[in-house]
């Protein structure tokens, strides 16, 4: 078995605009839920989040993309190196800028991004990852998420972007992985 390891570095960073290009995810699953009278059960979706490793509160995974990949590719293998999961690409869930304190370069003095992100539909959750050692991984539901989300750019993509998508009854606006987008007659 090959091990994971994490891409470091920014030598294959993209910046368009002068601002710094990201890629990020909100993982999400469904999980069935018991009702009091025992009864019934409905199946609610919890979505994962991870600890910062620069302060309080959490995140959902998210990082630099790479000129060798499209922004899914980056949002997938960010989901897999931060959080330790894999799954499908569902929704591409809008672009969010921020400003980073941290992440000032010479292509980006005011650290300045702009990250794309998408709903991932969580298939598998790895016992090892390349950041395990740095990383906590929490399942929460919504409203929890929203209380508990370290940064205002990634509160308003999980409450505009993907509550919306959940409230529209999240619809597959991808491709799924394996099916070709035409249609044969």
């Amino acid at each position: 078995m090959s091990e994971l390891v994490a891409r470091t570095g920014r030598q294959q960073q993209r910046y368009e605009d002068g601002y710094r290009l990201i890629a990020g995810c909100i993982p999400f699953r469904y999980r069935t839920v018991e009702k009091d009278d025992g009864g019934t059960s409905e199946k609610i979706v919890e979505v994962l989040m991870i600890n910062s490793t620069g302060g309080p509160g959490l995140l959902f995974p998210k990082g630099g993309w790479e000129n060798d990949e499209t922004a899914e590719e980056a949002a997938e293998r960010e989901a897999m190196e931060e959080a330790g999961v894999r799954g499908d690409l569902v929704h591409f869930l809008g672009c969010y800028p921020f400003k980073s304190k941290t992440l000032q370069d010479e292509y980006s003095p005011e650290g300045l991004c702009r990250a794309a992100m998408y709903a991932l539909h969580v298939k598998e959750e790895l016992d090892s990852w390349p950041e395990k050692s740095h990383r906590e991984r929490s399942w929460l539901t919504i409203p929890e998420a929203i209380g508990c989300c370290r940064h205002a750019w990634m509160r308003e993509a999980l409450e505009k972007g993907f509550s919306k998508w959940y409230a529209d009854g999240m619809i597959h606006t991808l491709p799924r992985k394996g099916f070709s987008n035409s249609s044969s007659s």
